[in-house]
């Protein structure tokens, strides 16, 4: 190997300058490698012979080392390690990572496990539903629990329509109070600009006084049979049904991981698809008690539901009843008892309408 360096040296050009120093040597990695070679493991450097190529010198164009009064040669490892270490880069810094970065990148990493998380369950469900739906895949079914959920449905959409069938009462029986009213302000004017007639136009007008008074007291207890119910519909069973919608997704996510553990158990059973079956162990058993405990809450919440609906509806179908019947058989004394026994108040004339201050 020293014979290959020697014959690279020596076929390289040594420029010397008048007075018999030689020149700047160009930097070049390589020849600084088969430099450093040669000083460890190659001959002394005072024992050979450099090819000059020039001519009019010695014989054979040799020129013996010792000949040369130059500088002599050191080897300095540290320069070449120096020179062959890289450069720092741009995007190189010496400091260390700030808290800051850290924090930034461990909720980058984070998010980025999330949204995988995400796209693999998404993934699952829908494949699962459209398995459901095609049917070639099974589904976990409580027939119980389907049974009162769709009760409660049916319950629910039948109670919306009492309500909007109410809302639509309370509208237009509203329009009759006014008419009522407007034609009692008339017959009152009437009767003190006709005297030939001021006893009957006096008479009607008090008629109609009353049964507009009686048909607030019968508006006032309409709004809060309508309050009520719409609290009962769009509040409770509205709440639970939302717990059971988070139910049925995760019916639909038991089912899918379900399904997946079963088509790897029926695979092989090698050393890669018995991690893989672990795994998809551990994930059926998380759904699984995801899937029983919603199940337990929607079974909960369903029986409390009944409970507190035929209460309220109890209570305010009483009250709807004994105050229509009282209004139309004119019976204003027990109209007033119904209102107080089922503590309605009712709002002062002109509480809905905006106030002057309001409209400017």
């Amino acid at each position: 190997m020293a014979d290959s360096i020697m014959s690279k040296a020596a076929t390289m050009e040594i420029p010397i300058n008048s007075n018999g120093d030689t020149g700047t040597l160009p930097e070049d990695d390589s020849l600084e490698q088969d430099l450093q070679q040669v000083m460890v493991s190659g001959p002394n450097l005072n024992e050979t012979s450099i090819v000059s190529g020039g001519y009019g010198g010695p014989a054979g164009g040799i020129i013996p080392t010792s000949t040369i009064k130059g500088p002599a040669i050191h080897y300095n490892p540290e320069y070449l390690d120096r020179r062959r270490a890289p450069a720092p880069g741009p995007g190189s810094s010496n400091h260390s990572i700030s808290p800051t970065e850290e924090v930034s990148r461990g909720v980058a990493v984070e998010k980025l496990d999330s949204v995988k998380k995400w796209g693999i369950n998404t993934y699952k469900c829908t494949k699962q539903m459209f398995s459901e739906k095609f049917g070639r895949g099974s589904r976990t079914v409580d027939l119980e629990l389907e049974a009162q959920i769709e009760l409660l449905k049916d319950t629910k959409s039948k109670y919306e329509n009492i309500l909007r069938l109410a809302t639509a009462l309370i509208s237009h029986f509203q329009s009759m109070v006014e008419t009522q009213q407007a034609l009692g302000d008339t017959f009152t004017d009437l009767s003190q600009k006709s005297p030939e007639l001021q006893d009957e136009f006096g008479y009607n007008a008090e008629t109609q006084k009353l049964l507009c008074k009686n048909g607030e007291s019968l508006l006032g207890a309409i709004n809060f049979f309508v309050s009520s119910v719409n609290t009962l519909v769009n509040k409770t069973m509205e709440d639970t049904l939302i717990t059971i919608k988070h139910y049925e997704n995760a019916r639909l996510e038991f089912d899918a991981y379900r399904s997946d553990l079963e088509e790897l158990s029926m695979g092989p059973r090698d050393a890669a698809s018995m991690v893989r079956i672990e795994m998809a162990q551990h994930d059926y058993q998380i759904h699984r008690d995801k899937y029983e405990r919603l199940r337990s809450d929607v079974t909960i919440k369903l029986k409390f539901l009944e409970e507190n609906k035929v209460k309220v509806m109890h209570k305010q179908l009483l009250l709807f009843h004994n105050a229509t019947s009282a209004y139309f058989a004119g019976n204003q004394q027990q109209l007033e008892q119904t209102l107080i026994q089922f503590n309605v108040k009712l709002k002062p004339p002109g509480s809905d309408k905006p106030s002057w201050l309001e409209e400017q």
